[in-house]
């Protein structure tokens, strides 16, 4: 199931924090309970992936990304990601997010998300996002402008345009 009361909490905490920039990092502590846990007795890697949903959601509240999105009738989905599964996480053990925007390119805006305990970093997914309408993607660019910030996305780093450029040569649609 979805945690819902955990995404309300991170929204209803997001909306009291100070704004954050395009590029600034957003940081949030969390709990591995139980209902995480897979038959190995650590966090699940699919409920890895939900609990970074609630790092990235308060981050776009923070840097105006969801007052765009609702202005102009845009949407969000997740469109690739690549996870680093580095240290287990067991059951109560708290984890500190870190959720930040790395820049943007003709079609998707790339996120890159951490997992910390007692600092050293347990896992690490790149995402990209892309913003939606009724037309199709809508140029990250004019999203960012939308938000008020430099619609000028940094370099992207260059692990990151590494991922990019690996994930063309992918085939579309599988060959099976």
């Amino acid at each position: 199931m979805y945690p819902y009361l955990r995404l309300v909490k991170e929204v209803f905490k997001a909306r009291r924090a100070p704004p954050l920039g395009i590029l600034d990092t957003h940081e949030s502590t969390h709990i591995c309970w139980p209902w995480d846990i897979d038959p190995w007795m650590e966090l699940n890697n699919g409920r890895t992936l939900t609990l970074f949903d609630l790092g990235r959601l308060p981050l776009g509240i923070r840097a105006g990304l969801h007052t765009a999105l609702r202005q102009n009738g845009w949407g969000l989905a997740v469109a690739g990601n690549s996870t680093r599964y580095r240290r287990r996480v067991t059951t109560f053990q708290k984890v500190t997010m870190r959720s930040r925007c790395v820049g943007w390119d003709a079609r998707f805006i790339y996120m890159d998300q951490t997992m910390w305990r007692n600092g050293e970093c347990t896992t690490q997914m790149l995402v990209r996002v892309a913003i939606t309408s009724k037309e199709g993607i809508v140029a990250p660019a004019r999203v960012v402008e939308a938000m008020g910030h430099d619609p000028q996305s940094p370099p992207l780093p260059g692990w990151v345009q590494a991922w990019v450029e690996a994930d063309h040569q992918r085939p579309w649609p599988p060959k099976f």
